[in-house]
Parts: structure tokens; C-alpha cells; sequence
């Protein structure tokens, strides 16, 4: 049986439960990357630097400080052991593959363009031989702010760019800066070749190359000849003839490509690298220096912990990858001849994802199929009378007829009765007792169902649906929009699960509602047994904060957030362990109520102003004191510099 069959079994709930069980039930070791984990007193821990971090001992101290929830933990130990696996990973498959060439990794800004963490990014990655890559002007002004002095620190220069972009990289190239302006459409090597000649410097230019390998997953159309940047075959030949008719051939030094984002499957990489590598050669043959070969991002990040295909997963490792990469560019440039370049990758998703979570507190919920029906008659509910509705009748007998063998029959059956009976209370057929009653035999079948279901331990498909049917509503403070927009655009998977009481058997199964009044604004993916489950186990509220973590959040979600319902950004605070205690580096307070307004050009001394005349006007007219129209007034202006989230302490979080 499974940990959640278990979990739901009576003869198993008299058991007891522990802090490896939940491990096991929210699958902690096979999506961790062995960065979390359970302690023996039943809460999340991050393992940084040889140090066990309690989740929950971080958030109470911030509350502490006056930090409330939702908070994103950054953690700079896992964010720099992450960073040296990818070194590691490459120096392993060079020495492995007897590669004659280095690697270079650099880190795509756009992934999360947080100061802190980019300059621990930097800093980090100046020690292992890591630069930065950028896609717009902003950025590569961020990039050079946050390397001075780093002459030896790489900078790949990517996207669309205009007069003033190209402009900023000869500036850089003369302040000393390793920079590449890679050429992603065939008006721009015209303007690099122009900003050189203005400038009086020979650049070193890439092009990024439209790849006709296949790609695989969400983003699989971003890969091939459809795909937004690169040059064609054509345009690629052209670009060389340019060059060489200029007298700058041997300023092209590096070939790139994109062979996707959150790549699932390690056969679209090999692919995607065995021919990158094959143009790679065939440019060094037609005359160009080379000496780079960027085979861009696309390693994935296994949120699901199941080692499959399947999206919000990856079917093979960063061993592996560093591997095939390693291999395969070696392979096709010691067959052709040519002396093999310098790999670099822009895996940011990886290098990030780890270092993040998302905590946020319970603040209530609302629970279904509560009130039981005795199929023996012995509620009003579940005794017939003579004249009731068909629907009722069907869901009467449906209740009754539950046990081994008709689990799915009846459950059908109610399903459709329920409906019968909503659309004949809409048509005038049923009343509201009646309807209700309807409502409450057909709970009780679904709990009953349910309940024979984990019983028997069985899998059938058609029952999967009962725990969702079932499930209670939690609603969590936090924004889905803001800190998790990827679950709501694009259906992304993150590990969720409390962050305390692991040593408590979790008796409940809920999905999560969040604070906006947006019905999309849920959780209802989650990670679980042999695949993905519509509901996650939780424990029950009991009047104490109950908190979860959502974890692998590092990678695009603080730069994706929306203002839904001006829910601003929430508080981040990077943590570090020193001497084996974790200490705060920064704390990063969230938005304000009158700062989301002001990024929305509304005034908050003016608002002030208008509302303070509207409270001397409801006190001529005698509807507020003096004192109660300073007291309001007192009230805004507290409000304009609080928290945009709601205020943990202004209730309990328990069962309704």
C-alpha cells in the first residue's frame, strides 16, 4: 500500500505515525535533491553546509522581527554547494571524457534579477570561473555593476538589440570586460561591425543558430526553425561572408544555441549538442577562430522527484548532462579534427531553483462531507418517504449498495443523481430541504466510497476523482499570482507540504485557496505516490499557526509575480550558516499597501487628502466624532505602510 492508503486506513490510524513516515508520504528524498529533509522532531530542515536548518525555528525567529508570513527563504549554502555541483559535474565528465577543453558557465539574469542573490551569483561563480548573461540593456547594466573588476568574468549578451545596446558592450569591451554580443537576427551583426568601427575595438561576436532538432515539453516550440532568436542556415553563411569581407572573420568566436527550457528528456539534448557541434566545426572549417560553444539553458529541475519524462520533471541527472554534453561536443570535434572549445552552459533554472522557499501561513478553511447519513435510517436524511424525488431515491439506493465489486457503479450513480436533483431544485421540482438532503446522501456516498476505496486498497481510475471531491478548501495567505505565478499560468508542479508537525499523521486531504478573490488563485497539483495527486495530506487546524513551504521556487517566480488584487511582493530573507547556526545576511521587506498603489501611479498623500476631507464632512454631517474621524485617519495611514498580506495574529487558523 502507498503512504496515502495507509495514511486513510482505520486499522493503520491507530498506529503511530513519524517524521520518516511524512518523509516518505511527501516524497522529501526524491525531490529535495538532498537539500531537505525531516528531522526526529517532525520539521523541514534545510541541510546547509553540514548544518540541519528548522524551517519553522527561521520563521518563528522572523516573527520575532517582526517579519510575518508568507516569506521567501532564500538560502545562500544551498544557492553555493548548487553552483559547485555544476562545477564539479563538468570537471568530472572533462576529466572523464579526456576533453581538452575548459567550461564556463554563466548565469542567466533573467531567471531572478534579485540583487542579493545575483551578487552571490557573482561573487561565487568569480571563484569557480562563472560569468552572467544577459538579454536586455537593464540587465547588462546590472551585469556590469555587479562585476567591477571582474575583467575575467564572462558576459553573454543576448537578445534583441538596438544602437544604445550595442553601444553599452563596446563601453564594456573598453572598460576591460570579457563580453560577447551574440548576433540573434541578421540586422544586428550590421550594427555590432558599425559600433566597432565608431569605437575603435575588434569585438568578440557569437551567433546563436536556429537548431532543426526537435524539442520536447511546454516549451518545445521556443527550439527549430520557428523559433523566436537565431540565425538560419542561410543567414549563418551570409553573416560568415560579412565578416570575412570586413577583415573580421577571426572576431567570431562563439556559436550558441537554445535547445529549450525545463528540457524533460536527455534524448532532445543529445540531439540538440550533436549538432550544435557539427555547425560548430563546420564554421571553424570555413575560416572562423571560434574557441566557445554555448549550448545555452535547458537542463531541467525534477520538481516532481519521479525521474520521468513527464513535465515539472527530467528523466536523467546533472551528472548525466554534464556527461552528454562533454561527450558529444568532444566526440564531434576530435572526428572533424578541430581543437575543442570552451563549453559553456546558462543553466539557471538549476543553478537557482534549490534555494528558495515559500512559507505561508493557514488562516482557515472549509470542509465537505461532514455530516454522515446512516444508511440504516437512522437520520432524517435517510428516511424515505413516499412521495420523494426520483434523484433522492437514486442517491438513497446508491449509499446503500456501496461495498467490494460496485465502488464505481455507485458512485456514478451519484453523480448523476446529484445532478438530476441540482437541476431540479433549479426548475422548481425540489425544495431547499430536499435539495439539501440530496446534497448530504451524496457526500456521505463519496466518503463512504472513499473510505472502501483505501480499504480495499484499491487503484481503479475511476475512483481517483474521490479524494478531490472530497478534499477541504485551506486557504493560505499568500498570492498565487505574486510568488507562485508559473502554477497558475502554466500548470508548474512545486513540492508543497507543512513545514512542522511531521510527526503527526496528517488526517485530512485539501487543496489551497489564496487570498485574492480570483478562483484561479489555488494549489491543486501536487507531488505524491507513483505521479501527481489533486489534493495534498494535511493535519487539521487546531488554533495554532499551521504553516507550508512551497519549495524549488528560485527560478523565474519572483520575476513572473503579478500585482492580482495588489498583493504586493513578499518579505526575502537570505540566510547563512556560520559556526553552525543559521543567521539573517539581508532581510528584503515586502511591498507596502501604499507602494503596490504608488507602482500603479496612485498617490497616497493624496488619498489621504481626499479621505480626510470625506471624514470632516461625515462630522458635519454628525455621522463621526472628531475622534472617530481621527481615528480612521490614524487607521489609513497605518495601513498605507503595512504589509499587503493579512496579519497572521488578527485570527486562528482552525476547522470551520
Amino acid at each position: 500500500m502507498t503512504p496515502v492508503e495507509q495514511m486513510n486506513t482505520p486499522a493503520k490510524a491507530e498506529r503511530e505515525w513519524s517524521p520518516g513516515a511524512s518523509e516518505s508520504l511527501y516524497r522529501v528524498g526524491a525531490w529535495g535533491g538532498g537539500f531537505f529533509g525531516v528531522s526526529d522532531r517532525g520539521r523541514v530542515v534545510a541541510r546547509c553546509s553540514g548544518t540541519d536548518v528548522e524551517l519553522e525555528e527561521v520563521v518563528e525567529g522572523l516573527i520575532a522581527r517582526g517579519l510575518e508570513t508568507p516569506v521567501l527563504l532564500r538560502f545562500s549554502d544551498i544557492l553555493d554547494e548548487r553552483l559547485r555541483d555544476l562545477r564539479d559535474a563538468f570537471d568530472g565528465a572533462i576529466q572523464e571524457n579526456e576533453y581538452r577543453g575548459a567550461y564556463r558557465g554563466v548565469y542567466p539574469i533573467k531567471v531572478n534579477q534579485q540583487r542579493h542573490l545575483v551578487e552571490e551569483v557573482s561573487s561565487v561563480g568569480r571563484e569557480l570561473g562563472f560569468g552572467l548573461e544577459v538579454g536586455s540593456k537593464p540587465e547588462l547594466l546590472a551585469a556590469l555593476a555587479l562585476t567591477p573588476g571582474g575583467d575575467d568574468q564572462l558576459i553573454v549578451c543576448n537578445g534583441f538589440k538596438d544602437r544604445r545596446y550595442v553601444d553599452l558592450v563596446m563601453h564594456a569591451q573598453r572598460l576591460g570586460r570579457t563580453i560577447i554580443p551574440v548576433v540573434e537576427n541578421a540586422m544586428e551583426l550590421d550594427q555590432i561591425l558599425r559600433a566597432s568601427k565608431r569605437f575603435g575595438v575588434r569585438p568578440s561576436i557569437g551567433v546563436r543558430v536556429k537548431i532543426g532538432s526537435a524539442g520536447t515539453g511546454r516549451w518545445k516550440d521556443s527550439v527549430g526553425a520557428r523559433s523566436k532568436f537565431g540565425l538560419t542556415t542561410e543567414e549563418l553563411l551570409a553573416s560568415v561572408a560579412m565578416l570575412r569581407e570586413r577583415g573580421m572573420l577571426d572576431c567570431l568566436t562563439l556559436l550558441h544555441c537554445h535547445v529549450g527550457s525545463q528540457v524533460q528528456d536527455i534524448r532532445t539534448i543529445k540531439d540538440a549538442i550533436g549538432e550544435l557541434s557539427q555547425v560548430y566545426v563546420e564554421l571553424s572549417r570555413l575560416g572562423a577562430p571560434m574557441g566557445m560553444i554555448d549550448v545555452g539553458g535547458g537542463m531541467g529541475v525534477d520538481y516532481r522527484g519521479d525521474q520521468s519524462d513527464a513535465e515539472s520533471s527530467m528523466n536523467y541527472s546533472l551528472l548525466e548532462f554534464a556527461s552528454d554534453v562533454v561527450y558529444r561536443v568532444g566526440e564531434v570535434c576530435t572526428r572533424a579534427g578541430v581543437e575543442h572549445p570552451s563549453i559553456i552552459t546558462e543553466c539557471g533554472r538549476a543553478m537557482v531553483a534549490y534555494s528558495s522557499v515559500l512559507v505561508f501561513d493557514v488562516v482557515g478553511s472549509t470542509r465537505r462531507a461532514e455530516q454522515a447519513v446512516s444508511a440504516e435510517g437512522g437520520g432524517d436524511s435517510a428516511r424515505a418517504t413516499p412521495d420523494e424525488p426520483a434523484p433522492i431515491r437514486d442517491l438513497r439506493e446508491a449509499l446503500r449498495m456501496i461495498g467490494p465489486g460496485r465502488l464505481v457503479e455507485c458512485c456514478h450513480d451519484a453523480k448523476k443523481a446529484i445532478g438530476d436533483a441540482v437541476s431540479g431544485f433549479r426548475m422548481g421540482y425540489l425544495t431547499l430541504e430536499q435539495r439539501g438532503e440530496a446534497e448530504g446522501l451524496f457526500w456521505e456516498t463519496m466518503r463512504r466510497a472513499r473510505d472502501e476505496r483505501d480499504r480495499l486498497g484499491l487503484e481503479d481510475e475511476q475512483l481517483s476523482d474521490l479524494d478531490e471531491i472530497l478534499g477541504d478548501v485551506y486557504f493560505g495567505n499568500l498570492s498565487v499570482f505574486q510568488s507562485l505565478p508559473d502554477a497558475w499560468a502554466i500548470g508548474q508542479v512545486f513540492p508543497v507540504m507543512p513545514i512542522h508537525r511531521l510527526d503527526e499523521r496528517p488526517l485530512r486531504q485539501a487543496i489551497f485557496g489564496d487570498m485574492t478573490c480570483d478562483s484561479d488563485g489555488r494549489l491543486d497539483r501536487f507531488v505524491g505516490e507513483g505521479g501527481l495527486r489533486s489534493t495534498l495530506p494535511v493535519h487539521p487546524l487546531d488554533g495554532s499557526p499551521y504553516r507550508i513551504g512551497v519549495f524549488l521556487v528560485g527560478a523565474y517566480q519572483e520575476t513572473l509575480g503579478d500585482l492580482h488584487n495588489l498583493f504586493g511582493d513578499a518579505h526575502a530573507v537570505h540566510l547563512r550558516v556560520v559556526d553552525g547556526h543559521w543567521t539573517i545576511e539581508e532581510v528584503v521587506r515586502g511591498d507596502t499597501c501604499g507602494e503596490v498603489l504608488a507602482y500603479l501611479q496612485h498617490d497616497s498623500e493624496q488619498m489621504l487628502s481626499t479621505l480626510s476631507r470625506d471624514c470632516e464632512r461625515a462630522v458635519r454631517l454628525g455621522r463621526l466624532s472628531a475622534a472617530d474621524a481621527g481615528g480612521l485617519i490614524r487607521d489609513i495611514e497605518r495601513e498605507l505602510g503595512g504589509y499587503t498580506y493579512l496579519d497572521p495574529g488578527a485570527g486562528s487558523a482552525r476547522d470551520d
